[in-house]
């Protein structure tokens, strides 16, 4: 059986930026249990510095945002 952590891991983009990041895992919030997507920025940041760790909830995570006049992901997988 697979884990969450295998359906979500893998490389994604950005809608506004386009910088890429690797999802890693997926966490619950301890008090809310509210699941927590855990991704990696793959890049350097002036002001985090490289491999900077971030969080997100998974709704924000997946959800889609208004872009330049357009609906679009604002994590899109690629691979």
């Amino acid at each position: 059986m697979k884990s969450a952590n295998e359906d979500y891991c893998g490389k994604y983009q950005h809608f506004k930026n386009k910088n890429l990041y690797e999802v890693i895992g997926v966490a619950r919030h301890s008090e809310t249990l509210e699941e927590m997507i855990i991704y990696k920025a793959l890049y350097e940041c002036e002001e985090f510095g490289k491999d900077q760790i971030w969080v997100r909830p998974k709704i924000m995570f997946f959800e889609q945002v208004e872009y330049e006049g357009s609906i679009v992901p604002r994590f899109m997988k690629i691979s």
